[in-house]
């Protein structure tokens, strides 16, 4: 790849993408005016977010005013000011009373209901709560009061009958109506401890002896640590948000607007390289991601320095300290993270937009990459979830986590994770940018042209021209298929075993249903409609040699300890939840009622090994290799197969075993050794926790030299792993030797390598 190429590519699209006003309205001009306006708007609409008074219509509560042992409850309008913590609390609540507030004539079934015109006035809007005091609510309290004020002198006396009640009547459909009936609440909880302290007083009872202490929190973070808190939760968001953005709309008008103007084949022409084409383009979509993410930040930084102060004027924001400036070294560590996250986004964004036909088609792939990457950048917002070393490895929630601490000033938590964090970016990064060489490298992608989706005519050509194996997207149908399935029959059979009793029978019968049912009749199903050659399709159109069966036996044999160490060490990184554990036990039920091994190996080895190689190494993966590359589809179809598993630590650990059987299945273009392959590793998994539960939880050297284990986790002497990494090196070097048998796409794929590397 030469340099001076990439660099005159990346003049070339930056200097067209300078002369578009609508670029660089969006990357510099909005920007600049977006968050500004978003600030006079706060301003000009700072008057509606102003409280208002709710107004508290009081019944029953002039008899409270003939006891003066009681504590105050009102003055005048509003409550007793005792009553809050704050003078600006007690203006958020207005009292008013029958006689103020007029209310239409509203039928109800009993004309003498005490609250019937309460009723009406709430339900008109009148007022927004409604506090009821029962009759002779008063001389109830004097009577509870005189009973242990007689208790106290020893007297016997009957006061433990139950008081009335007073009744707050709200409407739960009006926000405002709720929010005041909370504070009223909170007032009368004030007022009856009001209650309750005079009652001990007068009767010589100790106060400390009702309430022998008072919880009082202390917050030992400094000022400065909490607006680190909050901006570290809010500047990440945002930037990488905007980053998004502005590498998408530039994307598409590199690619997608370039074919509909033309120039896209004058580029392709020209003596620089695809790839060379690629990372210019890449270079400046990424600049315009990058700026347009800086200039965000900026605006929004400015815009806030004026407004935040504003807030405090407020009454809806009142009793809280004013925000602070993020610290300046945050920006820093900010404009650092966003190089690689930019990049990667740009990556994906070039990808989506060459296979656009057109700009207008370009701009619908927006809406699939925020599915995606949004829920990645919101975990790091949800409660619980912190910079750990298995939160690092998942991509841009890594980044994240690892901005948080790092603007928080948690500097020796981030250092520990900066290594994964860092390699996993760059890994994204390396793995989008190389997709993204791919769509410019296929011609069938370029250049495809646009056409009008006509449903029966598409249905037709389905079926009449079938090809010998499935489709990249009958591929890709057929997974989703399969876990739209798994959805509603998980539903299901949820619903029928919280009705009845869990049995055997049940048990045989939901295993058939999630195996044979969910992934094995769509597979064929879709094998049958879209496929001339069925056989070619699952790979079972030849025998295989005993050599290649006993290279799938010895592969399970030697790789099941690895995956057993893989799985503990995904448990580790990824500890099971309750939920997760509860799954597990479950599963661990069921198994414990299956009446023989036999029956259990059936129903656990081997129906899911010949269900699910059909399905995920048949006819997912035979229409994953029109790619054109062996590791992408094994990579992908092992994706798919760990998706299909219901727990998280299955799904990973599954889509690692996933690469083996897939590579297995390429190299010997056979389904066999695949199902003997996983029926043999599920066979060991059962043999060995028969064995845990027949020797106790923790196995001894005495009875398994070459096995320990602790709780439900297996762990392995070293020598065994030894011998299981040279067993499974061997029988894969062996597997690497086969005549290796390749599609059309693959060979004219390693054809277009060869062409780029020579030249």
């Amino acid at each position: 790849m030469k340099l001076k190429n990439v660099k005159l590519v990346f003049v070339r699209e930056m200097r067209d993408q300078l002369r578009d006003r609508r670029t660089l309205f969006l990357i510099a001009v909005l920007p600049l005016l977006l968050y500004p306006l978003l600030g006079m708007s706060f301003f000009q609409l700072s008057q509606f977010l102003r409280n208002h008074a709710a107004k508290v219509m009081v019944l029953g509560d002039a008899e409270l005013g003939d006891y003066d042992w009681l504590p105050p409850l009102t003055s005048e309008d509003r409550f007793e000011i005792g009553l809050f913590s704050t003078p600006a609390e007690q203006e958020n609540l207005k009292l008013v009373y029958e006689k103020d507030v007029a209310t239409d004539d509203v039928p109800t079934e009993d004309d003498t209901d005490p609250l019937a015109a309460a009723r009406a006035a709430l339900s008109q809007g009148k007022v927004e709560v409604v506090l009821y005091f029962p009759p002779e609510f008063g001389k109830h309290l004097l009577d509870a009061r005189q009973a242990l004020i007689s208790r106290s002198k020893g007297d016997a006396t009957n006061g433990d009958s139950k008081l009335p009640e007073p009744q707050i009547l709200y409407n739960s459909a009006n926000e405002k109506s709720r929010i005041a009936q909370l504070r009223v609440e909170r007032v009368l909880r004030v007022w009856r401890t009001g209650v309750m302290r005079r009652n001990l007083r007068d009767s010589n009872v100790p106060l400390n002896a009702a309430q022998p202490f008072e919880v009082q929190p202390q917050d030992v973070a400094q000022e400065h640590q909490r607006h680190a808190a909050i901006w570290s939760k809010i500047l990440p968001f945002i930037l990488f948000i905007w980053a998004l953005t502005g590498a998408f709309y530039p994307a598409v008008d590199l690619c997608a607007g370039e074919k509909e103007r033309g120039t896209l084949e004058t580029l392709l022409v020209s003596p620089a390289q695809r790839r060379e084409i690629v990372w210019g383009k890449l270079l400046t979509v990424m600049s315009f991601s990058v700026v347009t993410a800086l200039l965000n930040l900026a605006s929004m930084g400015l815009t806030a320095k004026f407004i935040m102060g504003q807030f405090q004027t407020l009454s809806s924001f009142s009793g809280g300290a004013e925000l602070a400036m993020p610290p300046l070294e945050s920006i820093l560590w900010l404009a650092i993270a966003l190089l690689p996250v930019a990049a990667l986004f740009s990556a994906l964004c070039l990808a989506c937009a060459a296979f656009a036909r057109s700009t207008k088609e370009g701009q619908y792939y927006l809406m699939p990459l925020l599915l995606v990457i949004m829920p990645l950048m919101l975990l790091p917002m949800s409660p619980g979830v912190e910079l750990n070393l298995g939160n690092s490895l998942i991509p841009v929630t890594g980044v994240v986590l690892l901005l948080r601490s790092l603007i928080e000033g948690q500097y020796m938590q981030a250092a520990y994770f900066v290594v994964p964090v860092v390699g996993i970016t760059l890994m994204c990064c390396l793995l989008a940018i190389r997709w993204a060489e791919e769509q410019f490298n296929s011609e069938s992608v370029l250049f495809r042209e646009s056409e009008r989706l006509d449903l029966g005519r598409w249905l037709m050509h389905l079926v009449r021209d079938r090809t010998e194996t499935p489709t990249l997207a009958q591929g890709v149908f057929c997974v989703a298929m399969i876990l739209v399935i798994q959805f509603f029959v998980k539903i299901a059979l949820s619903s029928a075993a919280a009705q009845g009793e869990f049995t055997f029978a049940f048990f045989r019968e939901a295993v058939f249903i999630s195996q044979v049912v969910c992934i094995a009749f769509p597979a064929a199903m879709l094998t049958l409609l879209f496929t001339r050659n069925p056989s070619k399709t699952l790979l079972v159109d030849k025998l295989p040699s005993w050599q290649v069966l006993a290279a799938g036996v010895l592969l399970a044999v030697f790789i099941r300890p690895l995956g057993m160490e893989l799985a503990a060490g995904i448990q580790y990184l990824y500890p099971p939840s309750s939920d997760m554990q509860t799954q597990v036990e479950a599963m661990g039920e069921a198994i414990s009622i299956v009446p023989n091994w036999w029956s259990l190996m059936l129903l656990m080895a081997v129906l899911p090994a010949i269900c699910e190689e059909i399905a995920f190494r048949g006819f997912v993966l035979s229409g994953l290799r029109h790619i054109g590359h062996k590791w992408w589809a094994i990579g992908l179809s092992a994706i798919a197969f760990g998706i299909v598993h219901p727990i998280l630590q299955q799904q990973l650990a599954a889509a690692a075993v996933g690469v083996a059987i897939g590579y297995l299945a390429i190299q010997t273009g056979s389904l066999l050794p695949c199902i003997l392959f996983h029926a043999i590793y599920n066979g060991l998994a059962l043999s060995l926790s028969d064995a845990v539960e027949q020797t106790g939880d923790q196995l001894s050297e005495s009875s398994w030299m070459w096995i320990l284990s602790e709780g439900n986790i297996f762990f392995f002497q070293p020598w065994v792993l030894i011998v299981s990494t040279l067993g499974t090196a061997a029988v894969l070097w062996w597997l690497h030797r086969l005549p290796y048998q390749h599609t059309k796409e693959e060979r004219l794929q390693e054809a277009r390598d060869r062409q780029f590397v020579g030249a």
